[in-house]
């Protein structure tokens, strides 16, 4: 696991002028407050949970696959994009990705702990490729052929079929704060019950999704709000919490004052105490919601575009200090030729390795 950026100085210059900032901070909640990454975490975390001898085997091989085995981090590929973007939107720049076969050689050759698709996608190839790389169903999605278009997430597999295919974990998204929020979350509470069930482990997508999040600034990325929204997943027992790097605060505050209306409730202590305008600051608070960091927080940051690689490593900077497990990245790596897409899993993976990058 030698790592192939010169750290500290590589990951310095990618940073810029945040590089100080970023590096050296030291958050406003104690890490003495959290439960951090490590090669013992399964052991750990999970022993005197409720989850089966079984379960605890299939996150144990998702923490001890790839460039990052056995360190309690995760680099995960996920594309799902297909159905969630459409296929045009997100293979066109690399028609190669069309075929399934092609995703799961990047997972391969990037060094990723897993794979997290479709049930067609790993349906098709997962016979070639189960026992060499723990595969990830996501079992619902949101698809774009509805007029007019809308947020839904809608179950397109079910946990069975998952297991059928030798799959370790299964994943899914809820849209709080949608209109469809409350069936959602009834909908994977109970597969997710079914999968600890049959011995997989769970990762839950926690995002928001509401145009009144959207005011002066995009709340759909507030700490508070996203804080919320990985506390409720934490609740129906995901085991891995995916969430957004957060770039704002006081989403309470800001959809009450556009509505006129009290929304949901806070404390003050939330934005004067737990965290600051810092990106750090703002992740940690992300974390200290996922049961103080028993559920491991992967997060992801941002649409593809010229600058993945210094985006990449920033947001895997801010996810480690944070005490967070980990990043997803499918666009940045998939709509690019493969040599970069390995390279830039690599860079991230870096990150995660370093011994200068240490928790806030």
């Amino acid at each position: 696991m030698t790592a192939t950026l010169s750290a500290p100085q590589s990951i310095q210059s990618w940073l810029g002028e945040e590089a100080e900032s970023l590096l050296t901070y030291q958050a406003k909640v104690s890490k003495e407050l959290l439960h951090l990454p490590g090669p013992d975490w399964v052991e750990r975390i999970f022993t005197n949970s409720d989850r089966s001898p079984q379960v605890l085997r299939s996150l144990q091989q998702l923490y001890s696959t790839g460039r990052l085995t056995n360190t309690g981090y995760l680099s995960i590929l996920p594309v799902d994009q297909g159905i969630e973007h459409s296929a045009a939107a997100s293979f066109a720049p690399n028609p190669a990705y069309f075929d399934p076969e092609n995703i799961i050689k990047l997972a391969l050759e990037g060094g990723c702990n897993a794979v997290a698709t479709t049930l067609g996608v790993l349906g098709m190839v997962s016979r070639k490729y189960a026992h060499r790389i723990p595969l990830i169903v996501k079992l619902n999605h949101n698809e774009l052929l509805t007029y007019p278009n809308q947020s839904d997430q809608v179950m397109f597999a079910d946990v069975e079929q998952a297991w059928n295919l030798g799959a370790v974990a299964v994943g899914a998204t809820i849209y709080f704060g949608s209109e469809y929020s409350t069936r959602q979350i009834q909908e994977v509470s109970c597969a997710f019950a079914h999968a600890h069930k049959l011995g997989m482990a769970t990762i839950l997508w926690c995002y928001l999704r509401n145009n009144v999040f959207k005011q002066d600034k995009d709340y759909h990325l507030a700490a508070d709000l996203t804080g919320q929204a990985n506390h409720l997943g934490v609740t129906i027992e995901a085991d891995i919490i995916k969430q957004k790097l957060p770039e704002c605060n006081n989403g309470y505050g800001a959809v009450a004052k556009a509505t006129g209306n009290k929304y949901g409730r806070t404390n003050e202590r939330v934005y004067s105490q737990l965290s600051s305008d810092h990106p750090i600051d703002l992740t940690r608070y992300q974390v200290l919601n996922c049961y103080a960091g028993r559920a491991g927080l992967i997060n992801s940051g941002g649409a593809s575009g010229k600058n993945d690689f210094a985006e990449a490593i920033r947001t895997a900077v801010i996810n480690k200090r944070a005490g967070g497990c980990g990043l997803i990245s499918g666009r940045k790596t998939f709509q690019r030729p493969l040599e970069e897409g390995v390279k830039l899993f690599h860079m991230i993976q870096d990150v995660y390795l370093s011994e200068e990058v240490t928790i806030a």
